[in-house]
């Protein structure tokens, strides 16, 4: 089996040729080491010229087009281009970004400023309004922001003499800015009569008021305020582009290669010519000057940069040069020598030298060139050109040997022989031409069996054969050099290649990801001595692979810098360099190649690591797929996915879609809502199964963690619990203030909302959106308590840092492609983070809005792995994780020092204490641990042996894997993935708290008929049985050999029967849970099953086969089969007499069947109505039409369970409610009180045999709720958990004064007040009583006006 992993070889930026000229300008500068700085595709360069070496600065993912320097003349700000662009504050020593500021421009940025103490950073967009924005760059945040013109702004500066005074011109235009708190207000210049009204290119501010700008005139004009006073005319004698004013006076240069100097008061010092000096040329345009003491460095637009010594004015040093206009395309490297040749769009082709990193010859064209290539010995050079032709040059004086046309398309591919006897020319119009070389390239044979244009052609090693790729993905072979055409399998496997360019090929199907058109790869070479691959592809990436890589979607490191497509990508002929160039960028990258071996050291102590993106592969190593260890657990986790098909937030929307498409119906009056109410007192569960420090100690020693879409705050002593109802779906994550008096928790959504809430009153102080998708997995607050770091669910795992009591996000920034498990803030630097993940341990450094990132260096002490947990110790410098193997990763600032074998299995959580660390593991034991993980002092294995006889339940099996730890109050709180909570007794003895199901969907409910008792199956594979006294507790747990759908009680409450997934049911003992019988009559899932009243002398058994089978309970035989359904069974109901069955079906069919035989019976509604059931738990029928919502499908209610004294009926359905309504529930659309609570669908409800308690099952969130009634004389005052919809005013049908009404209903708004409405904790004795909500305003309905009466309502409902 090949090696999928990514290559272990490297390799390192190490010189750029270039510098952009074209369309930027004001980008070349001096800084306070001499050095100089400018940009060229996606780099920041800092080139010194007295060691002729470069370093880079990597942060950007798209082309740089604007660049400012800070007064100190060492900080560094480029704005690139982009979607989403963003603008970086980076250091020319240590080229590290310091920080970056985005989410304020489109498009682009076009120029930056600092201001004169370098404070503030101005910057505008290349938006439709060219906004202006003003930074305080240091905290990344945005002071000020205004329309900057309708059209493109080209400069723009700070008056360095009045703090807030900022000028800025473009086309046509020229403003003066003032700022003024977070106002930013502009005046135009007045042209007057004294000029012409003309774009203005560039401007520089003196005192005085006085503003001096370049024009495309090339006169200088001269502001004094707002004013145009005077013109210096013929300054240039074409458009000045840059001005640059320094201490000694001002400089500009211009269109006409000129570059003058002029002193404070802007008379002339001196002018130079570059067109007139030796390397000058005609059309020479300058489009940047810098001028410090005795140097001046001007950028063309051809992308060169020259140094001018003012004393040798006349001798211009050329110090960079690089490929101009067009694309460049062409690229080969000397067989023979460390030399490289390029060709591109700009007509010239140009020599140079590896070893020097320089230009040594270039050679202009008629014609654009797009391909060349070296014969063998190095002697000649092959150009193929643009329009067809080619032409071969000797490389010693660079004339021309032959130059012939048989083509009229683009040569785009030629290649000598290894024997140096054929040239092979393939061009776009499909054929490869083969030409003699020593016949003075007599054409002797082509081939052309290829439908469309050529891209790549491999000679092989005996120049017998050529292999060919082309646009339309074929791979072809000939023979040479007749261009016979090879089909014979035999014959092409034993070919070996002389070189590997082609992208086609089972060699090289691994660039290829799994899902991608075949043009996106422009470029690859094999490098058979270290057996890598380098390709350059269209995403403006330079990947490694292994060679030869066979399997589609291999891993690779990847290095980002060129910011077009890379068009071309070749191993230098000693294999110690890579060449690329860039499409549009036309820049030529040289990269070191760092073998197996030196990687270790030399290149992650190196400071390029750094740039947001670290230039050393992000998705490679992250992603070692085939790696069999990963946990199974872990692996589940990963894929989890938490999208929905209908959020929360949708909900209203659909409403109004419904109303708008229903309103032609005439309605009749709808049903009331019912008068009593019910109030969530308990619930029965702890999502562990794939949370993870999600449960803490309070302040006052409470418990607080979650389940559903609810926050418990769980009281020890009266086993009691508060519950915070303020999310509407999954709660994901929780954290805890380091007061431990406020919680954060994190939920699923379409913009998934973080609360920040109390746990004494359980009011939410601060709510977090905007920023989050599909769900918050971690959080974390600061030491301070400040800031709250939060990671979403999206595909990059944003991360988001806040000042969460402003609600204000104070950094941004991509986290990981792969999940992130935790995220850990830093206690001893509050702008520092740690995340860790699948394969991945990053550090993180807050720079400005954005985050800088480190990946943890692993080097030979340990391998690349999942990491699960993460704690910082009482040493500064050292951070600890926990990962997939069980051992202990301990790191100082980003070096891995060395690991301790700390568990079996995945090390799931990890606590830090004042002194020490404790974890848990998958192996169900808890550790504790000294600072430095030296010794382990104690261990607790979680048994069921351990448990205390004050124990709320029972442990379902030894050594559960353990997801959550906390310490505090003398005790170590631990929470499972099998959904328990326990305490452990330092001294030894577990109390177990709450416990709940298990991962998978819960729909199985049964409420006992005499005792405050249930029992629940789940597809977790157990059946439980609940105490619902005080006591709320799990009596007794059985594992089954499959999950359950579905459970019911007999009537005297001795068996339970339980129907099975895979079509079977067994009846157990209710005491014992143990088997009385069994029986596997159907294949499909047992969906619904009851005993018939009275004796219980019938069971009913349902099947998504679509019957329903009539068992005898006394002699265990299948008495009859009732048949009729035409889609699976959902609910069934006995009557009272225990002789009629009514079934509810899956495609809405209402039926009954006779008992025992299942004969079936048609009844009319008006019978319906008149039949004693003894229980109603069906969800269609007459009596219960008004259940439906209106967006519903069949599908949407899940449940119904009606009270034996058939007043109330409650319903669960898939939006996660629960549902109250009066019974009968006659009519469509009936009124209703709603509860939130569940988060995923609720799957089943049923009144406890007393009718004063309501149980209901979430489906995916595993939760047990246990609701009390409230009748109407002794409810709390505000029905806060009834999520303001106690009559539910939005979905009013459209009849008399209600149509005005719902009109005037603001969803918007209606949608907040859901999520900011308050919290109530008074205990009810100490209430005031106060007229329920509906009994305030249903019974003078009609009698109100509408419209006032909503505003009067509205109200009500939203003030906190």
């Amino acid at each position: 089996m090949a090696d999928r992993t990514a290559p272990r070889c490297q390799l390192r930026l190490e010189w750029v040729y270039g510098y952009r000229g074209h369309q930027c300008r004001n980008n070349l500068y001096y800084t306070a080491g001499k050095e100089v700085v400018y940009f060229v595709a996606g780099v920041g360069v800092v080139y010194n010229t007295r060691e002729h070496s470069q370093k880079f600065f990597l942060g950007h993912n798209d082309d740089i087009i604007s660049l400012a320097v800070h007064p100190d003349k060492t900080l560094i700000a480029t704005g690139q281009v982009g979607k989403d662009p963003y603008i970086c504050i980076w250091d020319s020593y240590r080229v590290q970004t310091v920080s970056v500021l985005k989410d304020a421009h489109t498009h682009g940025v076009a120029c930056l400023a600092f201001d004169s103490d370098g404070q503030r950073l101005a910057s505008v967009g290349l938006d439709a309004k060219n906004t202006v924005c003003i930074w305080d760059w240091k905290r990344g945040k945005l002071l000020a922001t205004a329309t900057g013109h309708s059209d493109r702004i080209f400069d723009i500066s700070w008056d360095q003499y009045q703090p807030n005074r900022i000028v800025s011109c473009g086309v046509k235009h020229i403003k003066f800015w003032t700022l003024c708190g977070n106002a930013l207000t502009a005046k135009r210049g007045i042209f007057g009569k004294t000029g012409d009204l003309q774009t203005i290119l560039c401007l520089a501010c003196a005192k005085e008021d006085i503003t001096y700008s370049g024009a495309l005139n090339g006169d200088i004009y001269v502001w004094k305020g707002l004013n145009l006073v005077r013109t210096i005319q013929g300054a240039h004698s074409a458009g000045i582009f840059s001005m640059y004013a320094c201490e000694e006076g001002f400089a500009t240069g211009g269109r006409d290669g000129c570059i003058r100097l002029w002193d404070t008061e802007f008379k002339p010092i001196t002018k130079i010519d570059l067109r007139e000096t030796e390397q000058g040329y005609k059309g020479l345009s300058i489009r940047s000057v810098c001028w410090k003491a005795d140097r001046l460095l001007a950028g063309t637009q051809d992308s060169e940069i020259f140094e001018v010594l003012v004393r040798e004015r006349d001798k211009p040093m050329l110090i960079m040069q690089g490929h101009c206009e067009g694309e460049l395309w062409a690229l080969a490297v000397h067989p023979k020598k460390p030399l490289a040749v390029t060709g591109s769009d700009d007509r010239s082709v140009r020599l140079w030298s590896l070893a020097d990193h320089a230009l040594i010859a270039r050679c202009n064209m008629e014609e654009a060139v797009r391909s060349v290539s070296f014969s063998p010995d190095g002697s000649q050079l092959a150009l193929g050109m643009k329009d067809g032709s080619f032409i071969v040059l000797r490389v010693r004086d660079m004339t021309e040997v032959v130059h012939i046309k048989d083509r009229k398309e683009v040569i785009h591919e030629m290649k000598f022989s290894p024997d140096g006897s054929y040239l092979a020319v393939g061009s776009n119009d499909g054929p490869v031409d083969i030409y003699a070389v020593a016949q003075r390239y007599k054409k002797i044979g082509e081939c052309n069996k290829s439908s469309s244009f050529i891209t790549h052609i491999d000679w092989s090693v005996d120049s017998k054969f050529l292999q060919t790729n082309d646009g339309a993905g074929e791979r072809l072979f000939y023979k040479m050099p007749s261009g016979k055409h090879l089909t014979s399998k035999e014959e092409i496997k034993g070919i070996h290649w002389a070189s590997w360019t082609c992208v086609m090929g089972s060699e090289v199907s691994g660039i290829w990801p799994k899902y991608t058109n075949v043009t996106d790869v422009n470029s690859v070479d094999g490098n058979y001595n270290s057996s890598v691959l380098v390709t350059g592809d269209d995403f403006g990436l330079v990947k490694l692979f292994r060679f030869p890589c066979l399997k589609k979607g291999a891993k690779f490191r990847k290095y980002v810098g060129h910011s077009a497509h890379v068009t071309n990508v070749r191993w230098s002929h000693d294999f110690q360099w890579v060449l690329s160039t860039g499409g549009a960028d036309h820049s030529v990258f040289q990269w070191r190649f760092v073998p197996e071996g030196l990687t270790n050291g030399i290149l992650e102590a190196s400071p390029q690591a750094e740039g947001g993106v670290d230039s050393y592969s992000e998705e490679s190593d992250s992603d070692l797929s085939d790696v069999p260890e990963l946990d199974s657990d872990i692996e589940q986790e990963a894929q989890i996915n938490y999208d929905r098909q209908v959020y929360k937030e949708d909900l209203p929307q659909l409403k109004q879609q419904s109303k708008e498409k229903n309103h032609s119906v005439p309605f009749l009056k709808r049903e009331r809502a019912p008068e009593d109410s019910l109030k969530l007192q308990f619930i029965h569960g702890y999502r562990g199964y794939d949370c993870r420090n999600n449960l803490f100690y309070t302040q006052a020693g409470e418990v607080v963690y979650h389940i559903a879409a609810v926050a418990v705050v769980y009281n020890r002593q009266q086993h009691s619990q508060r519950l915070y109802l303020g999310h509407d779906d999954d709660i994901l994550s929780l954290s805890i203030h380091p007061i431990k008096d406020y919680v954060a928790t994190g939920q699923v959504g379409r913009d998934a909302a973080i609360h920040i809430w109390d746990t004494q009153t359980l009011k939410c102080l601060s709510l977090l959106k905007g920023q989050h998708q599909r769900g918050v997995c971690a959080l974390d607050f600061s030491a301070d308590g400040k800031c709250l770091a939060s990671v979403g669910l999206d595909d990059n795992h944003a991360i988001v840092f806040w000042d969460w009591k402003k609600g204000e996000k104070l950094a941004t920034t991509r986290g990981h492609k792969e999940k992130i498990f935790v995220v850990k803030c830093n206690p001893h630097h509050v702008d520092r983070l740690v995340t860790v993940g699948m394969k991945h341990i990053k550090f993180w450094q807050q720079t400005g809005g954005g985050f800088t990132s480190k990946r943890g260096t692993f080097g030979s002490v340990g391998k690349l792995e999942t990491m699960m947990s993460v704690s910082y110790g009482r040493m500064e410098e050292l951070v600890f994780s926990g990962a997939a193997t069980g051992d202990i990763y301990i790191w100082k600032e980003t070096l891995l020092l060395r690991t301790v074998k700390a568990h079996d299995g995945p090390v799931f959580a990890m606590h830090a204490l004042d002194k020490g660390f404790v974890t848990g593991g998958k192996d169900g034991i808890v550790a504790l641990w000294d600072d430095t993980f030296e010794r382990c002092l104690k261990t607790y294995a979680i048994k069921r042996a351990a448990l205390s006889a004050s124990s709320k339940g029972l442990l379902l099996e030894d050594n559960p894997s353990i997801r959550a730890i906390s310490l505090g109050h003398g005790h170590i709180l631990v929470g499972t993935k099998n959904g328990e909570i326990l305490e452990i007794d330092k001294s030894g003895p577990m109390t177990l708290l709450v416990q709940g199901h298990m991962e998978g969907e819960v729909w199985g409910l049964a409420a006992h008929p005499l005792l405050p008792v249930c029992a629940t199956v789940s597809d977790d594979k157990t059946l439980r049985i609940w105490e619902l006294s005080s006591q709320h507790r799990m009596l007794a747990v059985r594992k089954l050999k499959k999950g359950g759908r579905c459970c019911a009680f007999s009537p005297d409450g001795k068996a339970l029967a339980v129907g099975l997934n895979d079509g079977s049911f067994l009846v157990v003992n209710a005491d014992t849970v143990e088997d009385m019988v069994s029986f596997h009559h159907r294949k499909e899932m047992i969906s619904d099953i009851k005993f018939s009243r009275e004796s219980g002398k019938y069971l009913a058994v349902a099947s998504h086969d679509n019957f329903v089978d009539i068992y005898n309970v006394l002699t265990s035989k299948r008495v009859g089969i009732c048949k009729g359904a035409s889609s699976y069974i959902t609910h069934i109901d006995w009557d009272s007499r225990g002789k009629l069955l009514q079934v509810n079906s899956g495609a809405k069919e209402h039926l009954f069947f006779e008992a025992p035989r299942g004969k079936r019976h048609i009844i009319r509604i008006a019978e319906i109505e008149k039949i004693e059931w003894d229980t109603w738990t069906c969800v269609l029928g007459p009596t219960c039409e008004g259940i439906w919502p209106m967006h519903s499908d069949v599908t949407v209610v899940n449940a119904a369970s009606l009270t034996k004294d058939r007043t109330l009926l409650a319903t669960g359905d898939d939006f996660g409610f629960v549902k109250l309504f009066a019974y009968p529930v006659k009519g469509q659309h009936a009124r209703f009180k709603k509860y939130v609570g569940h988060s995923a669908q609720v799957t089943n409800v049923q009144w406890l045999h007393n009718d004063s308690v309501l149980l209901t099952v979430g489906g995916a969130d595993t939760a047990l709720m246990i609701w009390t009634r409230e009748f109407l004389g002794i409810q709390e005052s505000k029905l806060v958990d009834s999520e303001e919809s106690d009559t539910d005013a939005e979905e009013d049908g459209g009849y008399d004064s209600d149509v005005a009404r719902e009109k005037a209903i603001d969803y918007t708004t209606k949608i907040y007040a859901v999520s900011i409405r308050e919290m109530e904790g008074t205990k009810p004795h100490q209430q005031l009583k106060e007229v329920s909500v509906e009994e305030r305003y249903v019974p003078q309905r009609l009698l109100l006006p509408s419209v006032p009466f909503c505003i009067c309502f509205h109200s009500t409902k939203i003030s906190p």
